[in-house]
């Protein structure tokens, strides 16, 4: 572990609600070289993400895939499109790689 790494505690890792989404609908933002617009199945309901991937992924890649979604994070506006969550994905890597589902897991089922 890095000395810039904060260890948190169980308590604050709980508050985090980490759920499986569906990508139901993906497209490039207007005017964004490295926006996406993704419209993810939650299961109930659909949460509208603006994600940084345009330049390692095409949207039609993206349709369809199991990701892990943080659903309680405050929404954040990007040119023009409010984003209701955040997509888990690697970091320090060439090409951002999502964390992604395998299996019967339905969306909305909780990552615990």
């Amino acid at each position: 572990m890095s000395k810039e790494q904060e260890l948190i505690d169980i308590e604050l890792f709980k508050k985090i609600d980490l759920r499986v989404g569906v990508v139901r609908h993906a497209e490039r933002v207007t005017g964004s070289k490295k926006l996406l617009r993704l419209l993810i199945d939650i299961g109930s309901e659909t949460r509208q993400i603006i994600a940084g991937l345009a330049e390692w992924y095409k949207p039609e890649e993206l349709v369809g895939k199991k990701v892990v979604v943080v659903t309680n994070l405050k929404p954040k506006r990007f040119m023009g499109y409010e984003s209701q969550g955040m997509l888990l994905a690697t970091c320090n890597q060439e090409k951002p790689l999502l964390v992604t589902i395998e299996g019967d897991a339905k969306p909305g089922s909780k990552i615990c």
